[in-house]
This record gives structure tokens, sequence and C-alpha cells, in this order.
């Protein structure tokens, strides 16, 4: 019977917070090689340190950024960041869209007219006559999102509609 592998809680917070060193293997730097105080698999930590190894050791930025695994790009956005915030500059960001980017207003608008005379169109169909019109295409629960968000700020939803599942499109 083979064995579970043991869980690493440090591992997975540093996950959860966008944390984790993508490469930590290319983490060269001597203080971090040994002993458990410095841990390679931090990016914070990292570029704290490699931040600091430019401006108290006066290493040059392209030595440190191989030592610690990064790029030139990398040392300079983090120096920056840094500047402005301190060391929660040095906590990646999110990737990814930030907020509704397919459904833009007159989609939205487009989808609460259709809601305004058949309030039983379920979110599926709607995803199909916002692909035929628009050539999007959106997942049934982002158009009940927005929906839901746009009866926050004064409309009305019918997020309680049955729905199908939307066809996907070939693009």
């Amino acid at each position: 019977m083979a064995k579970t592998p043991r869980r690493d809680p440090k591992r997975d917070a540093l996950r959860k917070a966008n944390a984790l060193h993508p490469h930590p293997e290319k983490v060269k730097d001597p203080l971090f090689l040994g002993g458990d105080f410095f841990d390679r698999r931090d990016l914070v930590q990292v570029k704290y340190e490699m931040l600091r190894r430019v401006r108290v050791d006066d290493t040059s930025v392209v030595d440190a950024a191989a030592a610690f695994g990064l790029s030139r790009p990398s040392y300079y956005e983090a120096l920056g960041a840094f500047a402005e915030q301190g060391l929660l500059g040095l906590r990646p960001r999110k990737r990814g869209p930030r907020g509704a980017h397919k459904l833009a207003p007159e989609i939205v608008e487009f989808v609460r007219k259709l809601r305004s005379t058949d309030s039983t169109i379920p979110s599926a169909e709607l995803a199909l006559r916002i692909e035929e019109r628009f050539e999007v295409t959106v997942h049934p629960r982002s158009i009940e999102r927005a929906l839901s968000r746009a009866g926050k700020a004064g409309g009305t939803t019918n997020s309680s509609a049955p729905s199908r599942r939307p066809r996907r499109s070939r693009r």
C-alpha cells in the first residue's frame, strides 16, 4: 500500500497567498541553501533578500536576480513595489482578469431587456443569444452574476430560473 504524501502547511499557505516561488530550485543564494530560516519557496522572502543584497551588499542587479532565480525586470518591479508599499508590495498580485471582462455594459443591458420581457428565460438560453448577437461566448453563471450585480445597482434579477448547458463554441 502506497503512503499518502504528507501535507506541507507552509507550502499550502504560500500557495494560497499566491506567494509560492514558481521556481524555487533556481534560487542559488547560499543563505537559502542551508538551514531552515530562509525558505526559497517563499517568494516574498526571496524578493526582499534580493533587494537587500543589491542595496546593502552592493551586488549587481544581474548577479542578484540570477542568484535568487528571478529576472532583472522582476528585480525592478520588486524595487518599485517595495519603495511604494514596503514589504506588502513584494507580495505577488493575483493573476488574471479583474472583474467581469466579457460582459460589457451593452451586453448586460441586452440581457436585462430580454429578461424584462420574459423573466423565465434560462441563463443558458441567454448565453446562446449573447453569442448570436455579440459573438462572445459566456458561461450562464457569468450571466447570473452580472445580473445579480446589476440588480444590486437598481435592476431586477431572476437567478432562480432553470438553466440548461450551453453548446460549446469552436473558436
